[in-house]
């Protein structure tokens, strides 16, 4: 290899080793190595060499371009490895820190409410019924002996669906009491043969939890919210047996012996007489203090009938509570929406 050669291929190296980014080392790569490059110049030279002198030549010349090409990777491998020690200098981890643990789940709150009730009632031997959110007009309000000209039918306070007709729509359940009429009806069919042979019908005995809808919303009231319906039917049952059932439940849902219940008169189309339930605490920052909690009653002759049931043998009760209304209550949340906002935050508190 002539000095020619020898210096052509030291001048290639310091050009590289001066790069230092990859385009840098590209561009420099083009002066030695491109088209237009001196090793490619070089090769066009020895057009009019004999064929001996081309030999000997395009020998050194290839031998040059490969000492050029070593050069060049060898730069290429060091710029990569500078870069990496910088990436991994910027994203060096404190391995002396300790590690991130991964959190637990925990229930909902109204999620631990629901299960409290249904633990509690159940253990009265209430059954749990769950239905359908989307309701018909008949199981929702005419078979609870409400009028068409009650306010709750009005789109104001009631959010339709497509589906049904005008004279029977479908809509987003307004309370769970659709369940007390499904799960009776149900239960008269599945004892039929005893009712007709006039024998004693199992009670109706059952709770209905769950989630429902109205045109409502603000700090004590959601679009969405969960409530639980009650309904125990059967040969002899009154207003004591409701007095009884939900003040037991109250004082073992809050465990507190001292609270006090006022069952209030009021109205309910589908119970008959009707009472609101309040509730009053004897400690604690709401002592003294008059809190309603449920409506109540005894369930309306017509309703009985709904339920394919004779009114003049069968009586019961019924109450409907709101789960959100105990959850704050029980927890001492003063705004409903927190429950809905999704904070974890707020909601890792109850876990």
């Amino acid at each position: 290899m002539n000095d020619e050669l020898e210096v052509l291929i030291g001048n290639a190296t310091t050009a590289f080793a001066a790069a230092g980014t990859p385009s840098d080392l590209e561009n420099a790569k083009a002066q030695f190595l491109g088209k237009s490059g001196r090793i490619t110049e070089l090769m066009k030279g020895m057009a009019s060499l004999s064929v001996d002198e081309k030999k000997s030549r395009g020998a050194a010349i290839n031998k040059a371009k490969q000492a050029i090409e070593a050069a060049l990777n060898g730069r290429r491998q060091a710029l990569a490895d500078e870069e990496l020690a910088k990436q991994l200098k910027q994203e060096a981890l404190d391995v002396t820190l300790p590690g991130r643990e991964r959190g637990n789940g925990g229930l909902h709150p109204v999620s631990l409410t629901l299960e409290r009730i249904e633990g509690i009632f159940g253990s009265m031997g209430f059954d749990v019924a769950e239905g359908p959110e989307i309701e018909s007009d008949w199981f929702n309000f005419t078979a609870l002996n409400t009028p068409a000209d009650h306010p709750a039918r009005s789109m104001h306070d009631t959010f339709y669906v497509e589906g049904g007709s005008a004279e029977a729509p479908n809509l987003l359940r307004t309370h769970t009491s659709p369940m007390q009429i499904r799960h009776a009806v149900q239960h008269v069919k599945r004892y039929k043969s005893v009712i007709e042979a006039g024998e004693s019908m199992p009670e109706i005995r059952v709770i209905a939890p769950g989630r429902t809808y109205r045109v409502d919303s603000d700090a004590t009231h959601s679009p969405m919210f969960h409530q639980c319906e009650g309904l125990w039917i059967g040969e002899n049952i009154s207003f004591k047996d409701l007095k009884f059932v939900f003040t037991d439940f109250c004082r073992t849902f809050f465990e507190s012996d001292d609270l006090v219940l006022r069952f209030r008169p009021s109205y309910f189309p589908f119970t008959e007489p009707s009472a609101e339930i309040d509730i009053q605490f004897q400690a604690g920052p709401l002592a003294g203090k008059w809190l309603e909690v449920a409506g109540s009653g005894q369930v309306h002759p017509n309703v009985v009938r709904n339920m394919g049931l004779d009114p003049e043998r069968y009586i019961g009760f019924a109450f409907g509570m709101g789960p959100d209304r105990l959850t704050m209550l029980r927890y001492g949340v003063n705004d409903l929406r927190l429950f809905f906002d999704g904070d974890v935050r707020f909601l890792s508190q109850f876990n």
